[in-house]
């Protein structure tokens, strides 16, 4: 019954989380808040930090039989992998995207300054051009690198689920904003799993 409870709250926390970043939630956000809207990712920031550490206060404190002990050579696999996705994580984060937007601080900065309307271009060099969201694998490899317990599989199965279905919302928003350019950068560049593409689409 405690694993149904954790998994329903992991899940109604990335809900939660993947609403307030959803098409219609921010284009109404948009028609509310007008030019405050600036300050929204920021807000959004906040509170999926806030919000999330009682959940993660709760799913530490039940006490969960371990049931995977990484041995030899296996922990040397899973202190690379885990290494490695840290790596990638911090790499796209700070070079291949734009952190101050990620962030919401780069929004807040312009803030009633006249925006300049110039076209921004997909984003292809570095990772980028390996698999299209590398944040979103590494953090799923690191994830499952993190698992001992019967509680971490129940919340890395919610957890990869939503990255997962992140994606997919999140791919939806870009061919809305870039059209044509990237439907041909799906077909380039594997969404999630390197050197995986998908022939036809």
């Amino acid at each position: 019954m405690n694993y149904l409870i954790i998994a329903l709250i992991w899940i109604a926390y990335c809900f939660i989380h993947s609403y307030m970043i959803s098409i219609r939630f921010t284009a109404w956000m948009k028609q509310v808040l007008k030019g405050y809207y600036a300050f929204y990712r920021f807000f959004y920031v906040i509170v999926s930090l806030v919000t999330l550490v009682p959940v993660l206060y709760y799913t530490a404190q039940l006490a969960s039989e371990v049931i995977i002990t990484w041995r030899q050579p296996w922990s040397y696999i899973r202190y690379g992998l885990m290494i490695l996705s840290i790596l990638v994580f911090l790499k796209a984060f700070f070079i291949d995207y734009d952190s101050l937007s990620f962030l919401g601080i780069r929004q807040m900065l312009s803030y009633n300054k006249k925006s300049d309307k110039t076209s921004v271009e997909i984003a292809k060099k570095g990772l980028l051009g390996i698999v299209r969201h590398p944040m979103y694998m590494a953090a799923i490899i690191f994830l499952w690198c993190q698992t001992f317990r019967i509680s971490d599989i129940v919340v890395n199965l919610v957890l990869t689920a939503y990255f997962i279905i992140g994606t997919i919302l999140e791919e939806k928003k870009l061919v809305l904003e870039f059209g044509n350019s990237y439907r041909q950068y799906q077909k380039e560049v594997p969404m999630l799993v390197p050197l995986l593409k998908l022939r036809n689409r």
